[in-house]
């Protein structure tokens, strides 16, 4: 989700996937919006990953919902979440959201086990943001026997809107027995239509480049990731804003 989840630490460069983030970005989200994600991770078919995100701005704050798949047909985990955002002020949103998870290994059968996550999105400027979010603290355990654990995530992030066109963003993630991860990233929009976005993060020594265009209501990217010494990781994300907004019906016009 680090792709995904840069626009969690903005104000308007925002997206269906910021929210799955970082729910308190639901609280700034102007227009209904769907996402759809999906990447073979190292090009093996059982390391496959899909994401879907859908948010919708109400009179009482944001709701998001996003549904998440890993895996394949032998062992897969998959997640359904249900978030909202809602700001205390022009400075401060907040959001929680809370999930059904469930994990399934062939001949083993399944489990699940629900969770919660929430954060907190300041304004600082109208250019510089700050958020953190936390994920699972409490550690929730699988089944009776409670021999599987979702780990908790600890993560803090900054982000600078340069110009309306131009956005960087810095993350540290920190789960439960791993090492850090500073996951940075740059977004950059030109010719009216096409979008660059490109970043590192340093706990496995990752690199990430998409090429997105956007046409009126509809925005593609095509994503790889390379680590060494594991390879590629092919993907495609699909964006859906419900109504078009100003800047695309400029562009037409």
């Amino acid at each position: 989700m680090l792709y995904t989840g840069a626009g969690a630490y903005s104000k308007n460069f925002t997206d269906a996937f910021s929210g799955a983030a970082n729910q308190a970005v639901l609280a700034e989200i102007k227009q209904a919006a769907a996402g759809v994600y999906g990447e073979r991770r190292f090009m093996l078919k059982e390391l496959s990953n899909y994401t879907a995100a859908l948010a919708l701005p109400t009179s009482l704050g944001g709701f998001g919902l996003a549904l998440h798949y890993f895996g394949g047909e032998n062992f897969n985990t998959s997640q359904l979440g249900l978030g909202y955002g809602k700001k205390l002020s022009d400075k401060i949103d907040i959001g929680i959201q809370f999930n059904y998870n469930a994990i399934r290994l062939t001949g083993y059968g399944s489990s699940a086990a629900i969770n919660f996550e929430a954060g907190t999105l300041l304004h600082l400027t109208d250019k510089l943001h700050i958020g953190i979010h936390v994920y699972n603290p409490l550690s929730t355990r699988f089944g009776k026997a409670a021999s599987e654990k979702l780990d908790a995530v600890y993560s803090t992030g900054i982000g600078y809107e340069l110009s309306d066109k131009v956005f960087v963003n810095a993350a540290v993630h920190k789960q439960e027995d791993e090492p850090v991860n500073i996951h940075t990233a740059l977004q950059y929009s030109f010719a009216n239509h096409f979008f660059i976005k490109l970043g590192t993060g340093s706990a496995n020594a990752y690199y990430f480049f998409g090429l997105g265009i956007q046409w009126k209501t509809v925005r593609v990217d095509a994503v790889s990731t390379w680590q060494a010494p594991l390879g590629f990781t092919p993907a495609i994300m699909l964006l859906f804003n419900f109504h078009e907004d100003k800047q695309s019906a400029q562009i037409e016009e």
